[in-house]
């Protein structure tokens, strides 16, 4: 229990870890934590701990390597040259997107591969725990489309939420299991752990990259968190 705190802190209050961070570092950061890579980390995560779901002995299969070009060609690389293609044309004013209007565009080119990708999961190609969760980054993503109308929502954290959501989940369904790294062996609890440092380091980034006001990095946290949440319910 007690090494949820610091990381349960950090995410609470990410703005109290704001010594100035350097930009390096914070931009750094935000690109580790960037919002589309979510489910490619979760899959690879779900393929360490446990292959056999996935139909697969091990990650280094033919099978896996291919599932996992997929997720990340479609929800990453795909998007990301369709959303850095909308400057030159003349759709957003700035690659920053600061303005609200500017993200617009990104969130619907964006969903609509996520959406194409959920349909080919809901199938039975992958795990039906990965579909929920593919469902769910879907849900977080016209979330923020919906709230970016009206208010400043932090994309970046939104994505952090939903993956933590997904880690909860996946510790009481995987209840057990461990990911193992060569000799190194740890428990879901102990990944959970990580990723709230991380999403918490994610949230004082943006902060400090003055990319969003607190309100809207706990907006997104949470809304991330209720999309995957309410998938969940749904499946």
């Amino acid at each position: 229990m007690r090494g949820f705190l610091f990381p349960a802190w950090l995410l609470l209050q990410p703005e109290s870890f704001l010594i100035q961070m350097p930009s390096f570092p914070a931009r750094l950061l935000s690109l580790i934590g960037h919002p589309l890579l979510v489910l490619t980390y979760l899959l690879v995560l779900m393929m360490f701990v446990n292959p056999y779901a996935f139909g697969i002995n091990q990650i280094s299969e033919q099978r896996a390597v291919i599932l996992i070009f997929y997720v990340v060609s479609t929800t990453f690389m795909i998007p990301a040259l369709g959303i850095s293609l909308l400057k030159p044309l003349g759709l957003i004013k700035s690659r920053a997107m600061t303005d609200k209007q500017d993200r617009i565009g990104p969130y619907i080119l964006t969903g609509v591969f996520y959406l194409w990708m959920f349909k080919n999961f809901s199938s039975g190609a992958v795990p039906p725990l990965f579909a929920e969760f593919t469902l769910g980054a879907t849900i977080a993503l016209f979330l923020a489309f919906f709230a970016n109308i009206f208010l400043q929502i932090s994309a970046h954290t939104t994505g952090m939420g939903a993956l933590l959501a997904m880690l909860i989940i996946l510790a009481f369904e995987w209840a057990g299991e461990s990911l193992e790294i060569g000799a190194w062996c740890f428990s879901l609890n102990a990944v959970l752990v990580f990723f709230m440092l991380l999403a918490g380091l994610v949230g004082a980034a943006r902060l400090s990259l003055k990319g969003h006001n607190p309100e809207a990095i706990y907006l997104g946290y949470f809304a991330g968190a209720v999309a995957v949440l309410a998938a969940h319910v749904i499946l």
